[in-house]
């Protein structure tokens, strides 16, 4: 097949009228699979299909267009900025918008690529021309892209400026169309994972924006569309930046965060529960909710309400923020931090290791790994083991490999092995018997059956 696409770029570069070629070249492309047509194309030069891109007869046009974005979606991102560079640029430039969408979409894969978009940003010429091709008004993929671009690098940002677009996208933050501002609100948080993109942002008064926007959602009746975008951006924000800084400059922020997570709505819930596990993720963030006192409290209880009763994917969300509010590293296991995630689980409930191994043996596999993270999350802080060597049971059912069928369960009941076994007081407070025991678990891997069981299994079919 691979001679037969040769020969057939061999018959249309020598032809004046060559649509009936290119309609057999398509036909041959597409009967091959785009992983076997990588290595049958990777070093044929495609300079006949893009020259014949230059015609006035719109067939002709499309079928090059078809035929150029069958092959060079089976090329690296790599291969395209080092071999098709030029060949795209020109196609940014082309009067058939189909030409300009092929160039933007190749250009996108370029910038997505860490090697490739080295290429990119060393033609500023690209990126110009870039711009101005987004800036049509017909363009299906251009606000993407032009946020790709933006996050790339200070220069790119600054083309982009320069044109009318993050001027436009800015303004459709507060526009009338309620799905073009949640949009806008999903685009501009990608903008702001760049810190030259954050810095511009600021610049802008966006957080302030937005900042505004959460404080009038209350009286905006379609505020659930757009909504857990404004807290999402700024979740992202403390997390990039500072907790305590953004928490304390935008409190509106974190007022909302806590209200959500009291709210009905599911939606509202969940996107509070991911978000206060983010910011509980760092210990600056874990510090800025023990200062609300009351308020997080309350939320705790929430928490555990969710864990408990809950819809099953608020269940497995709320038990994943748990996990991450009561994780500590090693190097972070202060006095006061090991006081303060040692409350947090008592807050939770009178009696939190009855109610987590309750959620662990319930017949749900998400709901077992998520229980399993909340013990690893406190298995390497001493407090932790103090309580799981103190419940009746508990050592016994870690390294009992009967429970938790499934691949994932298998997963996370070695990881929280692995935890204690590297944690420096396990010995002491465990014991050195279930030390051992877990060291031996550890060092036969996740997936170990033993001959007896193995042999029981056996009978039993």
């Amino acid at each position: 097949m691979a001679a037969s696409i040769e020969s057939l770029l061999e018959e249309i570069s020598s032809i004046e009228d060559p649509i009936e070629e290119l309609q057999n070249l398509k036909t041959a492309l597409l009967s091959i699979p785009v992983s076997a047509l990588r290595d049958s194309v990777s070093g044929r030069r495609l300079d006949v299909i893009f020259s014949l891109l230059n015609t006035d007869d719109r067939e002709q046009t499309e079928l090059c267009v078809d035929i150029l974005d069958r092959i060079l979606k089976a090329l690296s991102p790599v291969h395209l900025a080092q071999n098709c560079r030029v060949e795209l640029q020109g196609g940014l430039t082309h009067p058939n918008e189909t030409v300009k969408i092929l160039a933007l979409t190749q250009i996108g894969r370029m910038v997505d690529h860490p090697d490739a978009v080295t290429e990119i940003l060393k033609n500023h010429d690209i990126l110009r021309e870039v711009i101005h091709c987004i800036s049509g008004e017909k363009i299906a993929v251009a606000k993407e892209l032009m946020v790709d671009i933006s996050s790339v690098s200070a220069v790119s940002l600054g083309y982009c400026a320069n044109s009318s677009f993050i001027s436009q996208l800015l303004g459709e933050l507060t526009g009338d169309d309620i799905l073009i501002r949640a949009t806008a609100i999903e685009m501009v948080t990608s903008l702001a994972h760049s810190q030259h993109g954050r810095q511009y942002l600021a610049q802008q008064g966006i957080m302030d924006k937005i900042s505004n926007m959460i404080r009038g959602a209350d009286t905006d009746p379609f505020s659930s569309l757009y909504l857990p975008g404004l807290v999402k951006f700024f979740g992202n924000l403390a997390i990039m930046d500072s907790p305590q800084q953004v928490c304390e400059t935008y409190p509106a922020f974190q007022n909302k965060v806590f209200e959500m997570a009291l709210d009905p709505d599911p939606a509202m819930i969940g996107v509070a529960l991911d978000t206060l596990g983010l910011l509980g993720s760092t210990v600056e963030g874990k510090q800025v909710l023990q200062k609300t006192g009351e308020k997080f409290k309350a939320v705790l209880l929430r928490m555990n309400q969710l864990a408990n009763s809950g819809a099953t994917e608020l269940r497995v969300r709320s038990l994943e923020a748990i996990s991450q509010l009561l994780t500590l590293q090693p190097e972070q296991q202060t006095e006061d931090l090991l006081a303060l995630t040692e409350s947090w689980l008592h807050l939770l409930s009178n009696h939190p290791m009855d109610m987590i191994c309750n959620i662990s043996t319930q017949p749900f596999p998400e709901l077992h790994c998520g229980a399993l993270r909340i013990f690893t999350a406190i298995a390497t802080q001493p407090w932790g083991q103090k309580l799981m060597i103190s419940t009746p049971g508990f050592m016994e059912f870690i390294v009992d490999r009967s429970t938790g069928k499934t691949k994932e369960a298998k997963d996370a009941k070695f990881e929280l092995v692995g935890a204690l076994v590297s944690s420096s007081t396990a010995v002491d407070i465990l014991g050195s018997q279930h030390y051992l025991r877990l060291k031996t678990y550890l060092r036969e891997g996740p997936y170990y059956v033993s001959a007896v069981a193995a042999v029981s299994t056996e009978g039993a079919e």
